[in-house]
């Protein structure tokens, strides 16, 4: 078994992001973070019908690797939104056209809401902070990645992402499930300055969440069958710290 511990960022043509001269994020985090917003922040749109933000005003560089398209609209799952609320770089709002406090999107997070969890939050947050880019399995980037991955192998999906295509459908997805389950939880790629959300190519590994204790040998099988020869890779979360490992085939030699 390997074990790895890793201690401790142009736009998709269907989003632009204006602001192109933002620096990649970098913060310290305690308890309760200090929320600070930047001036000319980022709005996003609470849908508690969705458990998802619709961003209204994106700012940044971020958003080239932030978020998923549908219908011209971008919109980011509960742990893109409570990630980018902590370093202020986003307000997010109610319907009400209230800000929402961050203790609140805690609470959301905490409840698992949208498939969120707490385990699964720490994840994202300390593979964002290293700069990598991370999405939910199972959820393609935009409609052009979609009908690209339907051009090239009829009735399949490609690089691992199935064609989960409106936000309806990406809803009901995970409005049943803990995104802990075992199974595929997080794709994750390399830091690129180039990348691009119509064509992201194929993930550096898939994640999975690891909650108890370690996979058995016939979930790490099933798993595996699920990734189409992307490297799968296991996260343990334990007080705060984030530990990644993957498992290799050994064969023990015949002893006489």
């Amino acid at each position: 078994m390997e074990i790895e511990d890793w201690a401790g960022g142009s736009s998709d043509s269907e989003v632009s992001s204006p602001d192109s001269d933002n620096e990649d994020h970098c913060y310290a985090y305690g308890d309760l973070p200090k929320l600070q917003f930047r001036k000319g922040g980022s709005v996003a749109h609470w849908r508690e019908e969705l458990g998802m933000a619709e961003v209204v005003s994106n700012k940044g560089r971020m958003w080239i690797t932030t978020g998923i398209v549908r219908g011209g609209k971008l919109y980011i799952f509960l742990e893109d939104a409570l990630f980018l609320a902590e370093i202020g770089a986003l307000q997010l709002f109610d319907v009400d056209e209230k800000c929402i406090p961050l203790e609140d999107i805690y609470k959301k997070v905490a409840g698992g809401v949208g498939g969120s969890s707490w385990e699964s939050f720490e994840v994202y947050r300390h593979l964002k902070s290293l700069g990598y880019i991370i999405k939910r399995h199972g959820v393609c980037w935009s409609m052009k990645q979609v009908k690209s991955a339907s051009a090239s192998v009829e009735g399949e999906s490609e690089n691992g992402c199935e064609e989960t295509a409106s936000i309806t459908e990406i809803t009901k997805l995970f409005s049943s499930m803990q995104i802990t389950e075992a199974g595929p939880v997080f794709d994750v790629y390399p830091p690129n300055s180039k990348f691009r959300k119509s064509s992201p190519g194929e993930p550096m590994f898939i994640l999975c969440i690891s909650s108890g204790g370690p996979p058995t040998k016939k979930q790490i099988e099933d798993i595996e069958g699920q990734c189409e020869g992307i490297p799968l890779k296991f996260c343990y979360v334990e007080h705060g710290r984030v530990s990644i490992f993957s498992f290799n085939d050994v064969e023990l030699p015949v002893l006489p």
